[in-house]
């Protein structure tokens, strides 16, 4: 086992399964467990709503009990939004996803249970459990959709277990422009200034120095340049072309 098990109990929609199972393949989990799902398994409605993620629903697990389902995991949490009166460690979903990640590494079966739509989870079924992952919402108003609840964990997994690296990073695709590439710039940008008496004369020096430390600032790369001066070449010939 490489990663925690989702374990949904008695979902009561298609599409909250649907986009359980989405929230789910965002952040690499696979492994879904239904506990008896109202109205049966497949649900109408459950494939559409998960955008794609088909490979989580066709491999979901059915279960007719809690019990049942996490008969195989070493340790499970718990999810609820409310205080339940039982002497269980409680954790934060960036916490608990450190736990699991901590388990899981040493050769240990990882759950997480959900609960009812509209209920949560029973005393009875927390009580199965190890500990209890609760979120830090707004007391006045804690709840949370069931997609909502798997993406949170789903994401905190990830986090923990990737170091939450980014798909990309926004690099620079051309390097930065050597200082010859940007003085010839300045010179022509100055150069084609001069020619419509952008400067007024008493304050050309001045105006030529602030110019240039906007583009200092910019840090620009080759690309950027070569853009930059094409536009400004594009801008003079059509005023020329336009003159009489």
């Amino acid at each position: 086992m490489t990663h925690p098990i989702i374990i949904l109990v008695e979902p009561q929609l298609a599409e909250n399964i649907g986009m359980v199972a989405r929230a789910m393949a965002n952040f690499g989990l696979s492994e879904l467990r239904l506990v008896s799902p109202r109205n049966g398994w497949p649900k109408k409605g459950a494939h559409s709503a998960a955008s794609g993620a088909v490979h989580v629903l066709e491999g979901a697990k059915l279960y007719d009990t809690a019990r049942e389902a996490i008969a195989d995991l070493n340790y499970v949490f718990a999810t609820t939004a409310r205080e339940r009166g039982q002497m269980k460690r409680v954790f934060g979903p960036e916490a608990a996803m450190g736990e699991a990640k901590g388990r899981i590494s040493a050769g240990q079966g990882v759950g997480i249970l959900f609960g009812r739509e509209r209920t949560g989870l029973e005393n009875d079924e927390i009580s199965l459990a190890d500990a209890i992952v609760t979120f830090p919402v707004d007391p006045k108003f804690s709840s949370l959709n069931l997609a909502q609840a798997v993406l949170l964990m789903s994401y905190e997994w990830n986090r923990a277990a990737t170091g939450g690296v980014l798909p990309f990073t926004g690099e620079m695709l051309s390097p930065p422009a050597p200082r010859e590439m940007v003085v010839s710039f300045f010179d022509y940008l100055e150069a084609e200034l001069d020619a419509v008496n952008f400067y007024p004369a008493d304050k050309k020096p001045i105006m030529a120095r602030n110019m240039r430390d906007i583009f200092h600032r910019l840090a620009m790369s080759e690309q950027e340049v070569r853009t930059l001066r094409g536009a400004i070449r594009a801008l003079a010939e059509g005023r020329r072309l336009r003159k009489p």
